[in-house]
């Protein structure tokens, strides 16, 4: 956790760095992002059941931030509290800054945004989708380690069983996310789909 991956060393170290905050039905959520000469760019979403700031690789080189926002992120935090009040949303991936993620990351990120919303995929659809078939675990490491859920979707990953498997901001939120989107999850965890994307 204390090594700073070498993207992070490339883009060397970050300018002051804001946030903000969404009271949504499931707790807070913090939108962190920092101004760039062509706009706005979003960090990190911080989800209800997390510590803030995070203890974790992609919040190294982040400075501490301050309440801030702008048009664009204000943009997105209403997007945002649409999408966790149940509404169809779509997010500009443009806003985030994905090349603070490794190379496979972002594969599987990019893999994953490409669910669609109401369905599901595997761990393991989703590894042979980036080209790594076999890869479930790094998969799950990688959605586990996603700067920017809910934007990014990771909740539509599950096991291969339709168990829903872990997510940052707890299996109950997970089964809401999932549940609002149209899909039924059953007392036990599992999602009850006809058929996995990919």
């Amino acid at each position: 956790m204390a090594n700073t991956p070498s993207n992070l060393k490339r883009l060397g170290a970050l300018e002051a760095v804001s946030f903000a905050c969404l009271s949504t039905r499931f707790g807070v959520v913090r939108v962190v992002w920092h101004r760039t000469d062509s706009g706005p760019r979003v960090l990190y979403v911080s989800l209800p059941a997390e510590q803030f700031p995070p203890r974790e690789p992609s919040w190294n080189g982040v400075p501490e931030a301050a309440a801030g926002s702008c048009t664009e992120v204000a943009e997105l935090a209403k997007r945002l509290q649409r999408f966790l009040e149940g509404e169809h949303t779509t997010f500009d991936l443009g806003l985030v800054a994905l090349e603070r993620c490794s190379e496979f990351q972002r594969r599987v990120l990019l893999a994953e945004n490409g669910i669609p919303r109401g369905s599901v995929s595997t761990y393991g659809r989703v590894a042979s989708v980036v080209g790594r078939p076999g890869a479930a675990r790094a998969v799950g490491q990688a959605l586990a380690r996603n700067p920017f859920p809910l934007i990014i979707p990771c909740h539509r990953a599950v096991r291969s069983d339709g168990r829903l498997g872990g997510y940052r901001g707890g299996l109950s939120m997970k089964r809401s996310l999932i549940r609002m989107e149209g899909l039924e999850v059953t007392p036990a965890g599992k999602v009850i789909v006809d058929r996995f994307i990919y």
